[in-house]
């Protein structure tokens, strides 16, 4: 059985309608700093949080005076512009109680699907855990249209936590888990402590209806429950509007938790493992001892390379009698590797004219 207390990093995902009032418009900032005390509380025992927060586009309506009514996509935009400023100070200003900073990360469908944009995004929500910060994310609603949109937060946040390897997913929400029926119309609905796989049986019990300014039904839940446990994170639905909910789940308040099918890093590496490669690397023995030891791959190390490939793709790495030890993303082009193969990192800027990545190939980015 899952527990908030074996989490080592986690994505909590926040809904409007946990942050902001639907008739008046106005953030619940007493809310808002008892989720603060709840991510310290969480930071303070190791663990790295990252929140995925909906709420621009409904504090943007009160500040605009739109109200409730169904808003033109322009409209939308504008709002969410508004909103997204005032989001972003609310969450600094809670946080910086516990002397916490914040960061804004605003992404599209687009930065998952294209394999550079997911990379920056990756090592940049990296770099910022090891800062000590807590990275709130957002769909990036003043540019996003339909084509390029999660369109719901459950999904986002579910990527999100597939993305940096979490091994837990928080669904802060209207209900506190999974039912068997709507709960609100349905007496007899039963909710489940925990689910072990989602069968279509399960499937059939999700509904499609949200609440208040929410866009997500059960369904979108189930869906990330769905890409998040394949993935090796584990996923909780609970009820978000109490007083300090994480800590609240953390000491038994009512979940359903959707069990991952394999730990993070392990779904990860398979997942490169299975990746047609685009070129082959390969490097010196001193590297390969390294890789072996799980050092990531540092552009010293390479001796020869072959095929063209962009960043973030997937290559071969070969040991030096060409023997393949496994294959990672690498983090330069094929036209760039060959510049700075066999050079020391503190010389790829002079090489090739810009700033770079300190390592080729990252050891969370390979698989062996």
């Amino acid at each position: 059985m899952a527990a908030l207390s074996d989490a080592r990093r986690l994505v909590v995902k926040v809904g409007s309608a946990l942050l902001v009032e639907g008739a008046s418009g106005q953030l619940r900032a007493g809310w808002l700093r008892g989720l603060a005390d709840d991510v310290a509380w969480l930071k303070a025992q190791g663990k790295d949080v990252v929140l995925v927060s909906s709420g621009s586009i409904a504090l943007g309506r009160g500040v605009l005076g739109l109200g409730a009514r169904d808003l033109a996509l322009e409209q939308s935009q504008a709002a969410a512009a508004v909103g997204q400023i005032r989001l972003a100070r609310a969450y600094e200003e809670a946080l910086a109680r516990h002397d916490i900073t914040a960061a804004q990360i605003l992404v599209t469908l687009d930065d998952s699907s294209n394999r550079r944009r997911y990379l920056n995004s990756r090592a940049t929500m990296e770099a910022l855990l090891g800062f000590g910060a807590v990275p709130i994310v957002n769909e990036n609603d003043t540019i996003a249209t339909d084509e390029i949109r999660y369109g719901d937060n459950d999904r986002l946040a579910a990527q999100v936590a597939v993305t940096l390897g979490a091994d837990q997913l928080i669904l802060l929400s209207d209900v506190d888990g999974f039912y068997s029926g709507n709960p609100r119309s349905d007496p007899a609905a039963r909710r489940f402590d925990h689910i072990d796989h989602i069968t279509p049986e399960i499937e059939a019990m999700a509904g499609d209806a949200g609440s208040g300014l929410s866009k997500g039904g059960m369904k979108t839940k189930l869906l990330a429950a769905q890409l998040a446990t394949a993935a090796g994170c584990a996923m909780a639905i609970t009820e978000g509007s109490r007083d300090n909910p994480l800590r609240q789940l953390a000491q038994g308040a009512p979940a359903t938790w959707f069990l991952a099918q394999l730990d993070p890093q392990t779904a990860r590496k398979r997942w490169i493992a299975a990746m047609k490669p685009r070129g082959t690397i390969t490097i010196d023995p001193g590297a390969s001892a390294a890789l072996k030891n799980g050092k990531s791959l540092l552009p010293a190390g390479i001796t020869a390379l072959s095929g063209r490939f962009g960043r973030g793709e997937p290559v071969a790495i070969l040991d030096p009698n060409g023997h393949k030890l496994g294959q990672g993303l690498t983090r330069y082009t094929s036209a760039e590797t060959a510049r700075i193969r066999g050079r020391h990192s503190d010389e790829i800027e002079a090489t090739l004219g810009y700033p770079g990545r300190a390592v080729l190939i990252h050891r969370d980015d390979m698989a062996l």
